[in-house]
């Protein structure tokens, strides 16, 4: 039986040895980029020495993470991160969506193509220029928003970058702006996958537009939206580094509202150069977005298996 095995297994590489060899360079990417770095986590675990390399630094167990947790901002940054990215996956799936049921109503079929483009551009600026196009709306001094929308409201300036209760809504904006659309384009994907014949069925049947899009579009597309959704909740303890360092354009005062996580862990390695308190920030952030995929999965997959992730 093992030498059958063994006899199929040679004739199936040989059937498709081209195929194996287009692989060999990808997988060789995917053990350079993804799994050899990993060794990079035992500076988690070590007080780093640069004049003793990493291997022959000192272990300091979990030190590192208790300096992360023991600040007195460990709970601003960990409310912080997880709040926003709770809203920022929920208004980005719905934003998504509908621009997705949107862009499928486009009879026109170079239309779709023109407004995909548009709807990515945002997604492929860098946060850097996204930060300044925010500053020329909110400037005190050249806004667009200050200078010219308030005063036609009968409204004095703002100053956006002194007070703190603005941002939780700037921040949103932005991110969904600037993300909604690349999740549109994959969420349009699925959309445009589905069998019109659903469509002409239910309009003989007397369905409206709005019937259609909730029995027919979402629950076809709830395949995607799941994984897509639970892809964004294993990073749900980590943010847009970009987002909330260069669009705030790291205003002190707007601390207690835009301080989260990665923006702690940078400025505390620019301030005292820790790289094991910044390994270990990465380690907590990745070991737990993995147990809440686990827990988001297995809840998906007693309502309904067919649409879990794994």
């Amino acid at each position: 039986m093992s030498s059958w095995v063994s006899n199929a297994s040679l004739k199936k590489m040989k059937k498709y040895k081209m195929l194996y060899l287009m692989l060999i360079p990808g997988v060789f990417y995917l053990l350079i980029n993804n799994y050899v770095p990993m060794f990079g986590v035992t500076i988690a675990f070590k007080d780093v020495n640069f004049a003793k390399g990493i291997m022959n630094s000192e272990w300091v167990g979990f030190k590192n993470f208790e300096y992360l947790f023991k600040t007195e901002d460990a709970y601003i940054i960990t409310r912080n991160t997880i709040l926003y990215n709770l809203v920022f996956i929920a208004l980005n799936l719905a934003v998504a969506v509908a621009l997705a049921v949107l862009l499928n109503e486009l009879k026109n079929r170079f239309l779709p193509r023109f407004y995909q483009s548009i709807l990515l551009l945002p997604y492929l600026m860098s946060s850097v220029i996204i930060g300044y196009l925010v500053y020329s709306l909110l400037s005190m001094e050249t806004g667009l928003i200050n200078n010219t929308i308030l005063p036609l409201l009968g409204h004095d300036g703002i100053m956006w970058y002194n007070d703190p209760k603005y941002w939780p809504y700037i921040l949103t904006l932005v991110k969904v702006w600037s993300t909604a659309g690349y999740l549109s384009v994959v969420y349009f994907a699925a959309v445009v996958g589905i069998d019109q014949e659903y469509y002409e069925a239910s309009t003989l049947d007397g369905a409206s537009k709005l019937q259609q899009i909730f029995k027919i579009t979402i629950p076809l597309i709830m395949p995607v939206i799941i994984i897509m959704t639970l892809l964004q909740i294993g990073r749900i303890f980590y943010s847009d580094f970009g987002l909330f360092y260069q669009v705030p354009l790291d205003s002190g005062v707007l601390m207690p509202t835009t301080n989260v996580i990665d923006t702690y862990v940078y400025r505390a390695l620019l301030k005292n150069g820790d790289i094991g308190m910044s390994s270990a920030a990465g380690v907590y952030q990745s070991i737990v977005g993995f147990i809440i995929i686990l827990i988001s999965n297995y809840v998906v997959k007693k309502i309904n298996p067919d649409n879990s992730l794994f």
